[in-house]
């Protein structure tokens, strides 16, 4: 199927690695034109590497701390001045704060920073161009609302979540789409090297827990990702979607 995505224009943050850079590959393969973000230069380039091997555009890189606040305004004007404007953001930047029942305010603060507040202030930096055209498409990778535990990522993606709602129903009259992608257990280092830190707790967890099978690749994410981002799919917005091979709730 086409997307329909060739020449659309993307901002991918927390793009150099994981999620974010699966989901820069598959906008790359179906034609965008990529902006990709995170901090580490070195591992963007390698993304970028990849993606010019497999013979698609050269991306935009630019290095940004989302976390503050003026870096936003400033990667959100260097992006449109870099594609001549923004199209789809992609917000995949964000980690996992799992903590105790004493952590202070800035380790609260700086969570919701990462993982809520850094997706708002871009969107609304860039969302008054998807406006005067009429045309955009804001996807946010969230995470679980089912925690087992304190953590401070998830209090943030449940902000990120009821934020994404309101706002899909203000801009959905003027051809804006905002939705929320879930991602299970996705293969990247997060999840390998301190989730599931062992072969043996990984396929435990798969036997008890996901009916695939499996856990996921990037890419997964990526695939719906570019969906959400397609002109196809215009009649769907303020949705959250797992994207997590049927993982029983309970498991999260």
């Amino acid at each position: 199927m086409d997307l329909k995505l060739q020449g659309h224009r993307a901002l991918v943050t927390g793009a150099s690695s994981g999620i974010g850079a699966g989901i820069a590959r598959v906008l790359a393969e179906e034609g965008a034109r990529l902006v990709m973000t995170a901090t580490n230069r070195q591992r963007l380039e390698g993304v970028a590497q990849e993606i010019v091997a497999a013979g698609h555009a050269d991306p935009v890189l630019l290095t940004a701390d989302i976390t503050d606040a003026q870096a936003v305004n400033e990667l959100a004007e260097q992006a449109r001045s870099a594609l001549g404007g923004i199209d789809i953001l992609v917000n995949a930047a964000g980690s996992s704060r799992p903590t105790d029942t004493q952590a202070d305010d800035a380790f609260w603060e700086e969570a919701i920073e990462l993982n809520f507040s850094s997706a708002r202030r871009l969107t609304q930096a860039l969302l008054p161009d998807m406006r005067t055209r009429k045309w955009g498409r804001i996807i946010n990778i969230s995470g679980t609302m089912e925690p087992r535990s304190i953590n401070a990522a998830s209090a943030a993606k449940a902000a990120l979540h009821v934020w994404a709602k309101g706002l899909s129903c203000d801009v959905a009259a003027e051809g804006i789409t905002v939705n929320c992608v879930a991602p299970g257990r996705i293969n990247s280092a997060q999840i390998l090297n301190r989730l599931h830190p062992t072969e043996e707790n990984r396929q435990d967890f798969i036997a008890r827990n996901i009916p695939a099978g499996t856990f996921g690749e990037p890419e997964d994410m990526g695939y719906m990702t570019a969906f959400l981002a397609s002109p196809l799919a215009w009649y769907i917005t303020g949705a959250v979607i797992p994207v997590d091979g049927g993982m029983h709730y309970f498991a999260h």
